[in-house]
């Protein structure tokens, strides 16, 4: 059942508020979502830390990241990485970009890909592609801060769930912000479960066929709504 745009915009604030909360967002990162009625348009916060954004600090954007309405208020340099994917993917509904420290390690090293290494992390989709803007725009400012950069990054996250950016951070796409927020968090667990398994020794990754089956389950209904909120009450807005 499609979210009515009050109460999807409420839900945009509490998703800033839990990924802050389970580390995925600190100072800086953020969460887009696309407009109910009008899939042309989306929702991110101005440039605001996450663990604060309001609902007034909502702005809406075109797919060419261009803000509606800017109110006065600075969006974030970052804004049309969002729009980009959402002109890319019809089905992709929310949009997560993050540099989460327990990522990070696995955008600065070539020989070790992110991968699945437990049921969770399925939902990665298997070995998560790294883009790397210098094989298209050499040296930058490392921010995806206009449509060349955000196409680009956007055909490397391709029909996937998550893509890494090299020596910077991850972006994460889903069909709705509880998928996006449960890609976003795992990613993290995931990447956190793998480093502590390869200091032991050579971890047991999943298998294809476990992820793809695995993954869909967890993208289904049930498993969101119970995650949502779990995460949501941890996050003060209680279990509902």
């Amino acid at each position: 059942m499609k979210q009515d745009l009050h109460s999807l915009l409420g839900d945009l604030v509490i998703a800033n508020r839990i990924l802050a909360h389970e580390d995925v967002l600190d100072d800086f990162g953020h969460v887009a979502v696309r407009h109910p009625d009008r899939a042309d348009r989306f929702f991110v916060s101005r440039s605001r830390s996450p663990e604060i954004v309001t609902r007034d600090d909502l702005l809406e954007f075109t797919l060419d990241g261009v803000p509606v309405d800017p109110k006065g208020l600075r969006p974030y340099l970052e804004s049309v990485l969002h729009a980009r994917i959402f002109a890319a993917r019809p089905d992709v509904q929310a949009t997560v970009h993050h540099h989460s420290p327990a990522v990070l390690p696995y955008t600065v090293i070539d020989e070790v890909p992110l991968r699945p290494v437990f049921h969770m992390g399925s939902v990665l989709g298997g070995p998560v592609p790294v883009w790397d803007s210098r094989d298209e725009f050499g040296d930058t400012n490392m921010l995806i801060d206009d449509v060349p950069k955000a196409d680009s990054l956007a055909k490397a996250l391709g029909g996937g769930t998550s893509v890494l950016l090299r020596n910077h951070g991850a972006t994460c796409a889903a069909q709705s912000l509880p998928a996006v927020v449960f890609v976003s968090v795992r990613m993290k667990d995931n990447a956190e479960l793998q480093s502590r398994a390869m200091a032991m020794g050579k971890p047991r990754y999943l298998t294809e066929g476990e992820t793809r089956m695995a993954g869909e389950m967890l993208m289904g209904e049930r498993p969101l709504e119970r995650a949502w909120s779990y995460w949501r009450a941890r996050a003060g807005y209680g279990g509902i």
